[in-house]
């Protein structure tokens, strides 16, 4: 900005600084902003009328409800060896309360439509990046994610163990040949 932009922005604002009204809106302003980080309740501006406002009874209003939030699940920062009893193999069909009778309960539960995701422990979860994962749908096992050996599956799993790369490791990675257009 010029300097004259500068003056013009300066004296405009030392002749408004006194004004009632700019000020009463930047306080509006401010209160608005205070009421949104939730650092105080917006100031209610007194009534203009000589009359008083009924008084409101502030009992019968009942508190604003805290949002919903999803459990939380520690991620953890490095693997814990797991041991655990309760070991078996789940079989596709099985329902959710014979799983819970064979691997007891799990660690988190999600529910979205008709699945059920069942979450439990598994020793690796740093390295696998996640726990074994049960899916149900309409309340019957349908896939499992497992890396427990203690936790068994006898259907198809949708994530088998990895399996090595095929072929000779490529030293330096790919590489890549450009070749230009033949001219005519």
């Amino acid at each position: 900005m010029r300097r004259s932009t500068l003056l013009m922005c300066a004296l405009l604002t030392i002749a408004t600084s006194g004004c009632k009204q700019i000020n009463e809106q930047v306080q509006k302003v401010k209160d608005k902003i205070a009421a949104a980080r939730q650092r105080t309740k917006p100031v209610q501006p007194a009534p203009v009328t000589p009359q008083a406002a009924p008084a409101q009874d502030v009992a019968a209003t009942p508190p604003p409800k805290p949002a919903r939030q999803a459990p939380e699940v520690p991620l953890p920062a490095r693997d814990v060896p797991y041991e655990s009893p309760d070991t078996g193999t789940i079989a596709p069909g099985m329902a959710e309360r014979d799983v819970y009778s064979l691997w007891g309960p799990p660690i988190a539960v999600r529910r979205q439509g008709d699945m059920t995701y069942l979450y439990y422990r598994n020793g690796c979860e740093y390295t696998c990046g996640t726990a074994d994962v049960v899916f149900l749908q309409n309340g019957q096992v349908v896939d499992a994610v497992l890396r427990w050996p203690g936790h068994g599956y006898s259907g198809q799993s949708s994530s088998p163990f990895a399996t090595p790369p095929h072929g000779p490791a490529r030293q330096g990675g790919d590489t890549l040949t450009v070749t230009s257009p033949a001219t005519p």
